[in-house]
């Protein structure tokens, strides 16, 4: 693509639309999700009308095309785009160079500054630059899965640390200290061959190639990277090959000495959907959990967050918010953005806990909530709205007229309350892959099904809750 195709103007309009559509996401995890597919957008440009999106490659204008194009069609025009405009989205050769993984040749023959080659090799998704680990709090949660991570950069591949898998629930840092671990290697040595993905991401473009019956290079890809860096192993399914290939692609990498760091919301003995030979295999390296944070490293937390901010944001804030939201980190940071807006357009106002309590009420109500709201209270009214019993919540049936319900179920104790997995899992009298799956396939369902999903609203305002009070 030249140069000539982009402009000022098409990328302000890019940034606003994009804007204007990640304000009309409600959950966390579609934010991110959406965040992350925008990230392998390499430039943007207007041609006669028609607004185009240029890729690195084939596979992201592919999930961008299918999943965003129409989608984001709204927000170009309150962006101020013409409602003709049309939007294309394509893959640019020229922003990716071939995949290659760096060779070198004997110091006689080059310098040492030219035998570290930058690598050729482009991540399937790019890495984010603030996630370091000057910028990950440390804490008793956390500390010795921060250890392991440095050891990995300090030795990768070094047996005893590969695999590295790091479980934890949700958003406690897990995804963010394994791309660090990324973003430190790259900073060490820019030869290096880095790839970050999502088991999700993984599957969907394993099927792309198997459709254009093209397995081989995506096997050549995969294989061919120094460090492999894969986020949510839970959501890897069974069948289709899937397994069978990461298993192969898994033994090239440890054969070769390459790194390789996982993520998952729970440890290897509990992905009952994961055969057991690549359960073993994630058990071979070094396992590593990050718990909830306590008060102090909330705290810590909150008050890194605030120093990026515009605005100084007093202590009494910090330490209120710390004391307050517990349920989870990215609520923290929702109350921390609702005051940083406060502040801002009352500079000079006193702020004190009476007022805190009235600019933090939601947040406050919603913690009050999550605390009240049981496991319990919730497959009960599931049942209700369903015609079925207790009975048939926690039993093993398969029955489609059972799963639904149970699957709701599980879907509400996980996105709206602040218990973990474990104690769900042990509510339901099932395995904690059993309520992530649950989980998972009402999320996909809600996006096809309208009538599942006013069952959903229905339920919820049964509660006392709405679809936009997620956790995440």
């Amino acid at each position: 693509m030249n140069d000539s195709k982009i402009d000022t103007s098409s990328r302000d309009l890019w940034e606003k639309a994009k804007s204007f559509y990640l304000m009309t996401l409600h959950s966390i995890e579609e934010k991110s999700q959406a965040e992350r597919y925008f990230g392998m957008i390499t430039s943007v440009a207007n041609e006669e009308g028609k607004f185009v999106i240029f890729t690195h490659n084939e596979f992201a204008a592919d999930l961008i095309r299918k999943e965003y194009a129409n989608k984001i069609k709204g927000s170009f025009l309150l962006a101020g785009a013409s409602s003709e405009l049309e939007i294309e989205v394509r893959y640019d050769p020229a922003s990716k160079p071939a995949l290659v993984v760096p060779t070198f040749r004997p110091t006689s023959q080059i310098n040492q500054q030219q035998q570290m080659p930058v690598s050729s090799f482009v991540s399937t998704l790019p890495l984010k630059e603030e996630f370091t680990f000057s910028e990950f709090v440390s804490g008793p949660s956390n500390s010795f899965a921060i250890a392991a991570a440095k050891a990995v950069v300090a030795n990768p591949g070094k047996t005893g640390y590969n695999p590295l898998f790091i479980h934890g629930g949700t958003g406690l840092g897990k995804t963010h200290l394994m791309q660090a671990i990324g973003n430190e290697l790259k900073q060490r040595n820019q030869s290096l061959a880095i790839c970050y993905i999502t088991a999700e991401e993984y599957l969907n473009e394993y099927i792309n190639h198997m459709k254009m019956d093209k397995v081989h290079k995506f096997r050549e890809k995969y294989r061919s990277v120094d460090v492999l860096l894969i986020d949510d192993v839970q959501f890897f399914k069974v069948g289709g090959g899937i397994q069978e290939e990461f298993f192969n692609t898994f033994n090239a990498l440890k054969d070769k000495r390459k790194q390789i760091v996982m993520t998952s919301d729970v440890p290897p003995k509990d992905l009952v959907a994961i055969e057991s030979r690549l359960i073993s295999r994630f058990e071979g390296g070094m396992l590593q959990e990050i718990e909830s944070p306590n008060i102090e490293t909330r705290l810590a937390i909150i008050s890194k967050k605030a120093e990026s901010l515009s605005v100084k944001i007093p202590n009494i804030v910090l330490n209120f918010i710390a004391e307050n939201i517990k349920s989870h980190v990215r609520a923290m940071e929702g109350a921390l953005a609702t005051v940083e807006v406060f502040v801002s357009a009352n500079p000079n106002m006193m702020i004190d806990k009476n007022i805190l309590m009235k600019i933090l009420d939601d947040f406050i109500q919603k913690e009050s909530s999550l605390k009240k709201l049981t496991i319990e209270e919730i497959q009960q009214t599931c049942a209700k709205r369903f015609g079925t019993t207790m009975a048939d919540i926690l039993s093993h049936e398969r029955t489609q007229t059972l799963v639904t319900p149970r699957q709701l179920a599980m879907y509400i104790s996980r996105k709206y309350t602040s218990k973990g997995l474990q104690e769900i899992a042990k509510a339901f009298d099932k395995k904690h892959a059993t309520i992530i799956s649950g989980v998972k396939t009402i999320q996909q369902r809600l996006s096809n099904e309208p009538s599942l999903k006013t069952d959903l609203e229905e339920i919820l305002s049964t509660l006392g809750y709405k679809l936009s009070d997620s956790m995440e």
